[in-house]
C-alpha cells in the first residue's frame, strides 16, 4: 500500500535537490508474470500483472534542455540511462519536451524479475507526458519505455512490461496478445486463493548474455522453420525440429517452449473467464518445467522454491520473469500460505542459502498520478 508519508518524503527530497516545488508525483508498478514468459518478443501471448510496489516520480519541467535525476535508493552507475531514454522517445513520439527535473523512489527490487525498469520508465513517462501536454495513449507510452530500454539501456526486451505497469487493473490480469496490441483485462476471483513471489536473492539482468542468446536462437528457430516469428509455427513443425541432434534440436526445443507457452496462456485466460482460477496450476507447474529444460532460463534457487513450493501443496508454481535468477511464483490456497513459506526456508537452509523473500501478490492499478 502506498503511504501518504512516502509521498511526502519524496517531495521533500525533491524540494532539496532541486530547490523547488515538484509539479507533481506519479506512480507505476512492477509486475508479475501469471504465464507468458519469453513469448512476447516472438509476437505471442502474455498474462502479467501489476503489483502492490511502484516506482515513484516526483518531476518539474525546467525552461531549459537539461535533464537532472535523482534517486532515492542507491542506484548502479548509468541509471540515469532509463529517464533518459524515455525523455529521447517521448520527444522522438512527438511530445514537446524541453528539459525537466526527475527525483526517483522504488521499493521495485531491482534484478528479482519484477520489471523494476519498466516501473521507472513508466512513471518517468507518464509524468513527462502529461507535464509537457503530450497526448500519446498508453500504448503509446509503452513503446516509448520499451524504445528506451532497448537503445539507450541495451535491453532487447519485449512490451509485456510497460504494458503490465501502464494498463494494470486492481483485481485483473492483463492479456495482450503482441502481434496485433490487443489488450485486455481479465478479471479474476481469487477468493480463497494466494499467490506468493519468492525473490531468491540472485540478481538478474536483461541486458546479459543469456536474455540476449535465447532471443537470437528465437529467431534462428524462426528461420529454420520458416516463418516470419515463432508465433507462426505449427504443432509438428515444431516438433520435428526438436527431434533433430545438435544445434537444430537446440532450436527446436526453444520454439517448443514459445509454442506450448503459447497454448498454456490461451487455456489459463479460459480458465480464468469461466471462474475456475483454482485449475491454474498444473499449468504453471509445466510452464517452469518448459522454462527449466527447453528454454533453460532457470536456475538452482528458483528450481529449489518451485519444487519445495509443489511438496508443501502448492496448486503451481514456476519461475518468473526472464530468468537466469530473480522471482517465483506460486499459487496455494490461503491456509497453505504458512507451509509454503516454511516449506521453500527450509530447503534453502538445508542448502546454507540465504533466505529468500517471500510476499503476497494480487492484480493491482497501473501507472497513475498521485499527487
Amino acid at each position: 500500500m502506498l503511504s501518504a508519508e512516502r509521498v511526502s518524503r519524496l517531495e521533500s527530497v525533491f524540494r532539496e535537490r532541486t530547490g523547488r516545488e515538484a509539479a507533481g508525483v506519479w506512480a507505476a508498478p512492477g509486475r508479475v508474470n501469471l504465464i507468458g514468459e519469453h513469448t512476447d518478443y516472438n509476437d505471442g501471448l502474455v498474462l502479467p500483472f501489476a503489483i502492490d510496489r511502484q516506482a515513484l516520480a516526483a518531476v518539474a519541467l525546467r525552461d531549459d534542455a537539461e535533464l537532472r535525476c535523482w534517486s532515492c535508493q542507491d542506484e548502479p552507475a548509468g541509471w540515469e540511462a532509463y529517464p533518459r531514454g524515455v525523455a529521447r522517445a517521448l520527444r522522438d513520439a512527438g511530445v514537446q519536451l524541453r528539459g525537466a527535473d526527475v527525483v526517483v523512489d522504488s521499493d521495485v527490487p531491482a534484478g528479482a524479475g519484477l520489471s523494476s525498469s519498466a516501473a521507472l520508465e513508466c512513471s518517468v513517462a507518464a509524468a513527462l507526458n502529461e507535464l509537457a501536454a503530450g497526448r500519446l495513449d498508453q500504448m503509446a507510452l509503452a513503446l516509448a519505455c520499451q524504445s528506451a530500454e532497448n537503445t539507450e539501456v541495451g535491453a532487447k526486451t519485449g512490451i509485456m512490461d510497460q504494458v503490465a505497469s501502464l494498463f494494470g487493473r486492481e483485481g485483473s490480469f492483463v492479456y495482450l496478445d503482441v502481434r496485433d496490441r490487443a489488450v485486455e483485462a481479465i478479471e479474476v476471483d481469487l477468493s480463497g486463493l494466494a499467490l506468493s513471489v519468492v525473490d531468491t536473492g540472485v540478481r538478474h539482468s536483461t541486458a546479459d548474455a543469456g536474455y540476449s542468446d535465447r532471443r537470437r536462437e528465437c529467431v534462428q528457430a524462426a528461420a529454420a522453420l520458416g516463418v516470419f516469428s515463432l508465433r507462426d509455427a505449427g504443432v509438428e513443425q515444431v516438433t520435428a525440429l526438436a527431434r533433430c541432434v545438435g544445434h537444430d534440436g537446440l532450436l527446436g526445443r526453444r520454439a517448443r517452449h514459445v509454442f506450448t507457452e503459447n497454448a498454456r496462456v490461451t487455456r489459463a485466460v479460459a480458465l480464468l473467464r469461466s471462474g475456475r482460477a483454482r485449475e491454474l496450476g498444473p499449468l504453471l507447474t509445466a510452464s517452469h518445467v518448459s522454462l527449466r529444460d527447453d528454454f533453460e532460463v532457470s536456475a538452482p534457487e528458483l528450481d529449489v522454491a518451485v519444487n519445495a513450493a509443489l511438496e508443501a501443496g502448492a496448486l503451481g508454481a514456476r519461475m518468473t520473469g526472464g530468468g537466469f535468477g530473480g522471482s517465483a511464483l506460486a499459487l496455494t490456497t490461503v491456509e497453505g500460505v504458512p507451509a509454503l513459506h516454511r516449506a521453500i526456508e527450509r530447503a534453502y537452509a538445508k542448502l546454507d542459502w540465504r533466505p529468500p523473500d517471500i510476499f503476497a501478490a494480487a492484480p493491482a492499478p497501473g501507472a497513475q498520478r498521485i499527487r
